[in-house]
């Protein structure tokens, strides 16, 4: 499924400016139909796969509990 700039820009939740950018340094792919370019949704869905399996991770390891600090006496 393509989509436009605009609609690309909703799904992603981030600025038209900044998808322009990113097809203009060719960092995403996009096809230009004579009247605007298009982008292929699919190729934003591992990019945000992996988003939310690092978000997740993250969050787990913000709520891992502090263990409790041993008593360690200095030696010296």
């Amino acid at each position: 499924m393509y989509l436009t700039v605009k609609e690309t820009a909703e799904y992603l939740s981030i600025p038209e400016e900044l998808i322009k950018k990113l097809i203009q340094e060719k960092k995403v792919r996009a096809l230009f139909d004579g009247e605007q370019y298009l982008l292929n949704k699919e190729q934003f869905n591992t990019t945000l796969e992996q988003l939310e399996k690092y978000k997740k991770l993250y969050l787990e390891w913000l709520n891992e509990p502090i263990p409790e600090d041993i008593d360690v006496k200095d030696e010296d």
